[in-house]
């Protein structure tokens, strides 16, 4: 079994929590692709479900797939979120943001009272930090970032599309940073949280319900 079908298997075992009725916060990136084609189908044979896309591009796969879709501001509260994750351990510590989309996946996972992250097996660690962590900045604050999270221990490049800056949603910037194995996770959080100008951040802490991982040609749940 390749890292791609893991994927997908921990998709559709994700995809059996929903329910008529329910709101769905759809997510962005490699693994979320196929929890959206799962989901798509669901709703071809009857589904009910208003869903809440986390990114552009999520927006633009739900509604060419007929997934119907509700404006997160006219919603209080999503019943569940599926998403994926670049790096997770099993207390449920996670890395997102590869894709770019860590702020509106943040916001999503605040909303959600069940946020279920599917993984290949590739993304479990024992200790994040292997993975880079993404952090959106305004474009006015990018080089103040730069070096506060330097001051931070941290090593941070803005990340580039071909010769120009990688735009988020929001017109933001990232700016990928290499903290090294980072060992106290709930404190590098807030500090960054403390930085003006930083927007969001990809360490997730307090927001998962449930990893599901595929692993070979089944799943692993972390609760």
């Amino acid at each position: 079994m390749n890292l791609e079908q893991e994927k997908e298997i921990a998709a559709k075992e994700a995809v059996k929590l929903l329910r008529d009725n329910m709101i769905v916060g759809l997510g962005t990136g490699s693994s979320s692709f196929y929890a959206i084609r799962e989901i798509a189908k669901l709703v071809s044979n009857g589904l009910k479900i208003k869903a809440v896309p986390t990114s552009n591009k999520t927006k633009e796969l739900a509604e060419a797939l007929n997934i119907p879709l509700i404006d997160i501001n006219l919603i209080n509260s999503i019943d569940i979120t599926i998403d994926g994750a670049d790096e997770f351990t099993s207390d449920l510590i996670l890395i997102k943001g590869g894709g770019g989309a860590l702020l509106r996946e943040k916001i999503v996972a605040s909303l959600t009272k069940q946020e279920i992250i599917i993984a290949d097996s590739s993304k479990e660690v024992k200790q994040i930090g292997k993975f880079k962590v993404p952090i959106e900045v305004i474009p006015f604050a990018s080089n103040y970032a730069l070096n506060q999270i330097k001051i931070l221990n941290g090593i941070g490049k803005i990340r580039m599309t071909g010769d120009t800056p990688f735009k988020t949603d929001q017109a933001n910037n990232i700016i990928d940073a290499d903290f090294g194995l980072i060992s106290d996770p709930a404190s590098l959080s807030k500090k960054l949280n403390e930085i003006n100008g930083i927007v969001g951040h990809g360490i997730f802490i307090g927001l998962t319900s449930k990893v599901i991982m595929g692993k070979g040609d089944s799943t692993v749940i972390f609760d």
